[in-house]
């Protein structure tokens, strides 16, 4: 697995589907992280990989999360669910608490680390 230098891209928009999201790895602090991208139009909302809850990643197989018909990220491990542009968990074991955010930006069609 290539993991991006920091000053490279995460990965193209259109990879995104509006109002869904992925999976991407990342260097941060050093270290390899897997990261949460959520894509709204233009903008994209970026969090570590892991629920508060338990430490677990949120996605139930690599690259693949569950969503609400709402459209809330819901952590496959203990059903935690998050507002998609805070990070917030709204129902779930950890209510209250919020996803690690992760600066990402946009530009030319490209999500990058901020």
């Amino acid at each position: 697995m290539n993991i991006p230098d920091p000053t490279s891209a995460l990965i193209d928009l259109d990879r995104i589907p509006d109002g869904g999201f992925a999976e991407v790895e990342a260097v941060l602090d050093g270290g390899p992280e897997s990261l949460v991208l959520y894509r709204a139009g233009n903008r994209v909302h970026a969090w570590l990989n892991v629920c508060p809850h338990a430490g677990r990643r949120l996605d139930w197989a690599p690259g693949q999360f569950l969503k609400t018909k709402d459209g809330l990220l819901v952590c496959a491990a203990h059903g935690a669910t998050f507002e998609p542009g805070s990070g917030e968990c709204v129902a779930g074991p950890c209510r209250g608490e919020s996803l690690r955010a992760v600066a990402v930006r946009v530009a030319d069609g490209t999500v990058s680390l901020a």
